[in-house]
C-alpha cells in the first residue's frame, strides 16, 4: 500500500501497515515544545488534567524566545511561569543566553531528528519538517494534553507534492522559492495538508535554505512542510542528534492531492508585498519602495548562512542614513559563530544594530516595533496588517541579501545593484 512520507511516519508511530488521509488518530509524539507566549496557557491547562508529571521530561522542551530578555512586567511574569514549571518538572529548558528562537535551536541542538513526530505551541513548528520529520503547530491546550500523555489527536493530512527543477540564479535561495510557492498556490493552498518539497533544486539547497522553506509552509495554510532526507540532511543531523532516527521515503506511487512543478531558473529574488505572503513580486518591480527599517533575522532567516549573506552585502558599505537596520541572530550558537567570523563587526561598522537572539519585532513584540505609516523590509515570515506594529505600517518580506541591499540603498533593491 503506497504512502507519502507523512503517512509513513504516522503509520510507523502507530505500528500499523497503513494510514489514509482524513483518518482520525491518536498518535505518540517524540517532542513537545512551547515558548514564553504559549507555555503559560499550556501549563495552566496541564494543571487541570490531574497528573503531576509530564510524560517524559526529556521529550518536553520550553524556550523563552518572544519577549525576552523581559520586555516588561507582563513578559517577565510569562517567563517566570515557564521557568518555574521547567525547574519543577526537570524538562529541557534553555534560559536567556543559552538558547534563542526555538525553531533555530531545536534543529541545531539535535532535539528533532528524521522520522519524528513533533508538536509545538507555535505555528512555525513546521520548520523541522526540513529534517524529514512530521512537525506541526498546535494550540496550547493540545500541548498541555501532549505534555501529560505523550500523545496527540489529529487527522492524517493529505499531501501536495511541490517539485522544484532547474538551477537557481545568484541571490535566489530558499526564501525566494517558498515565496514563489505561496504566491502560486495561495495562503490557503495547503489547508490541513502537508507540503512535500522535492526535486533537484531542493537537493542543491543548503540545510538553512530548506529550514526556511519548511518554516513558511504554514503561510500556505499547511499542516506540515516536509522534505526527503538526503546526504545534506544526514551531514547536518549526524553530529547533532541526541537520539536515533529513522528515514522514511515516499513510495513512487504514493497518492498526492496534486503535483505542482516549479522552474527555479526563472525565479528572481522575490518580495512579498503588503499585506500577504502571497502578494509576491520580483524585486525589480518594487524598487521604488523606501523603507524606514530593515530587519534581518527571525526563525525564518536568522541562521548563520543568512547572516553571512547579509554581511557579504554590507561589508565595506554603510546603512542609508534614513534607515535603521536591525540584525537578530536566531540563536546564541549562531551569534557566537557570527562573532568568530567577524560578521558582527561588519554589521556594526555598517551602522546596523545587533540584538540578542529574539523573535522581537517579527510579531510586533519589541526591538523594532513599527510606528504609523512606517515601511519595513524584513526577512521574517508574515506581513499581515499590524504584524510588526501599527496597523498602518507596511511590511515587505525578502531574503537577507535583498534586505541588506535595501538597507544600504535606502529603497528596496537587489544585491546585484551593489
Amino acid at each position: 500500500m503506497a504512502m507519502t512520507m507523512v503517512e509513513k511516519i504516522i503509520a510507523s508511530h502507530l505500528e500499523t501497515d497503513r494510514v489514509t488521509p482524513g483518518q482520525l488518530i491518536t498518535v505518540p509524539v517524540d517532542m513537545v515544545m512551547a515558548n514564553d507566549v504559549t507555555a503559560p496557557i499550556a501549563i495552566r491547562e496541564f494543571g487541570q488534567i490531574g497528573v503531576e508529571r509530564v510524560f517524559d521530561p526529556q521529550r518536553v522542551v520550553m524556550m523563552p524566545s518572544h519577549f525576552v530578555p523581559n520586555k516588561d512586567i507582563k513578559a517577565a511574569e510569562q517567563a517566570q511561569i515557564m521557568r518555574n514549571f521547567a525547574r519543577q518538572q526537570g524538562i529541557l529548558y534553555f534560559e536567556v543566553g543559552t538558547g534563542g528562537i526555538e525553531h533555530v535551536v531545536l534543529p541545531e541542538r539535535g532535539l528533532v531528528v528524521p522520522g519524528d513526530i513533533v508538536v509545538g505551541a507555535d505555528s512555525h513548528t513546521c520548520t523541522y519538517g526540513a529534517l524529514g520529520c512530521l512537525a506541526t503547530g498546535m494550540g496550547s491546550t493540545d500541548i498541555a494534553a501532549a505534555m501529560a500523555t505523550g500523545e496527540i489527536w489529529m487527522k492524517v493530512p493529505a499531501t501536495r507534492k511541490m517539485v522544484y527543477k532547474g538551477e537557481r540564479k545568484p541571490w535566489v535561495g530558499g526564501k525566494d522559492m517558498i515565496l514563489n510557492t505561496i504566491g502560486r498556490i495561495g495562503v490557503d493552498g495547503a489547508l490541513y495538508m502537508a507540503l512535500e518539497f522535492t526535486g533537484p533544486a531542493i537537493t542543491s539547497l543548503s540545510m538553512e535554505g530548506r529550514l526556511t522553506m519548511s518554516n513558511m509552509a504554514i503561510e500556505a495554510g499547511g499542516k506540515a512542510g516536509i522534505m526527503p532526507v538526503d546526504e545534506t540532511t544526514l551531514a547536518y543531523v549526524k553530529p547533532r542528534a541526541r537520539r536515533p532516527w529513522q528515514v522514511f521515503e515516499a513510495d513512487p506511487d504514493a497518492h498526492y492531492v496534486d503535483v505542482v512543478e516549479f522552474d527555479v531558473s526563472k525565479m528572481e529574488p522575490t518580495v512579498a508585498c503588503p499585506n500577504s505572503p502571497q502578494n509576491v513580486q520580483p524585486v525589480s518591480a518594487v524598487t521604488n519602495v523606501v523603507p524606514d527599517q530593515v530587519v534581518i533575522g527571525s526563525c525564518t532567516n536568522g541562521r548563520i548562512e543568512d547572516l553571512r549573506l547579509a554581511a557579504g552585502v554590507l561589508k565595506g558599505r554603510h546603512v542609508h542614513p534614513y534607515v535603521r537596520c536591525i540584525i537578530l541572530p536566531g540563536s546564541v550558537m549562531v551569534q557566537q559563530q557570527a562573532l568568530r567570523e567577524g560578521l558582527l563587526e561588519i554589521f556594526m561598522d555598517a551602522g546596523a544594530v545587533v540584538s540578542t537572539p529574539t523573535c522581537g519585532p517579527c510579531l510586533g513584540g519589541y526591538m523594532g516595533v513599527l510606528a504609523p505609516n512606517e515601511v519595513c523590509v524584513s526577512t521574517t515570515n508574515r506581513n499581515f496588517v499590524g504584524r510588526m506594529g501599527h496597523p498602518t505600517a507596511k511590511v515587505y518580506l525578502a531574503n537577507p541579501a535583498v534586505a541588506a541591499a535595501s538597507a544600504v540603498l535606502g529603497r528596496i533593491a537587489s544585491p546585484e545593484e551593489l
